[in-house]
């Protein structure tokens, strides 16, 4: 019989394979595999440096990659951190991959043991795979056929024993990140003139603010700011632009100089950047504003009129994060 023969759901007591199972969950995480939440699975140091490491709460979602599988997947979760031991180095630096892996005898080509009690495996666990190259970034480029996905690496200079922080490189991955894009717009209804203040940022002009809601998921922020139209009046301008996210997050600034000039003209200011969201942000509204950095010494006057547009292009997005300890 060409199909599995029982699909997923059938009534009367039918018996459905583990294949069409996965097939579920593959088919819920879309095919992807990583963490299931931007927090899950960190790798962090002991409180007290020590031979080992600890893997914080969460789930993940892993492909089968035992032979001959297809559109299958498990699903894994980690209710209580755990702690892993580390070797330590000797006369040599050694890097670490520490992954989570599925060894799941019953699965046709699987190299793995039985487990003592098949009711509850583990059939999950957190591995360590030593001394791979200092390069190593996934667990396909040592181990391509294990299901398994990677949390990170641990480089470990030589004659250590304990582990702290500053060795371990996050490589989480998150299976079905969340992605939320939306614009913003805005004109002058009259003219709004700045002439510069010798030199700080200042939200201007005053139209291009906007309360922005920031997803409880978002970690990041990608922002575009364009305040285009914008008049110089009156001579050359020296100034810079940029965008403000809340008190505290501003964007990478764009330099603008228009030369020496005593004429009117046109130009549009720029800029875009993206930066990590305190977890204080998530959840909330925030205000975006343009910035404007204008010297007081230059001639020029800056304008936004009924003909400027203020555009705020924003994404929010979801990576892994790490405590913010």
């Amino acid at each position: 019989m060409p199909w599995d023969s029982v699909p997923w759901f059938t009534e009367g007591g039918a018996e459905h394979s583990s294949e069409v199972a996965r097939l579920l969950a593959y088919s819920a995480f879309g095919g992807a595999e990583g963490i299931v939440g931007a927090g899950d699975l960190q790798v962090r140091a002991l409180s007290s440096p020590a031979a080992a490491i600890r893997v914080t709460t969460g789930a993940c979602a892993i492909l089968n990659r035992a032979p001959g599988a297809s559109y299958q997947a498990y699903a894994g979760r980690m209710p209580t951190s755990d702690q892993v031991s580390i070797a330590a180095t000797g006369v040599s630096a050694r890097s670490d991959l520490i992954i989570a892996r599925i060894e799941n005898p019953y699965a046709a080509g699987e190299p793995w043991a039985n487990p003592s009690n098949p009711k509850v495996g583990p059939y999950i666990y957190t591995r360590v795979i030593s001394n791979v190259p200092k390069t190593t970034t996934s667990v396909r480029q040592v181990r391509p056929n294990d299901s398994a996905i990677t949390l990170a690496r641990i480089d470990i200079p030589a004659n250590t024993s304990s582990i702290t922080q500053a060795m371990i490189k996050d490589l989480r991955e998150m299976g079905r990140p969340r992605r939320d894009r939306r614009l913003y717009t805005a004109s002058p209804s009259g003219d709004e003139n700045w002439g510069g203040n010798g030199g700080s940022w200042v939200k201007w002009p005053p139209s291009a603010r906007w309360s922005v809601e920031v997803p409880s998921w978002a970690t990041k922020a990608r922002i575009v700011m364009n305040v285009a139209g914008t008049q110089v009046l009156n001579g050359g301008i020296w100034c810079a632009s940029a965008w403000q996210l809340g008190s505290s997050i501003q964007g990478q600034s764009v330099q603008i100089d228009t030369g020496a000039s005593d004429r009117s003209e046109r130009i549009h200011m720029i800029s875009a950047d993206t930066r990590a969201l305190p977890s204080s942000y998530r959840g909330t509204v925030q205000e975006l504003s343009a910035l404007i950095w204008l010297e007081s010494s230059e001639p020029g006057v800056l304008q936004a009129d009924v003909a400027t547009t203020a555009i705020a292009d924003v994404e929010w997005v979801e990576d892994p994060y790490e405590d913010e300890t």
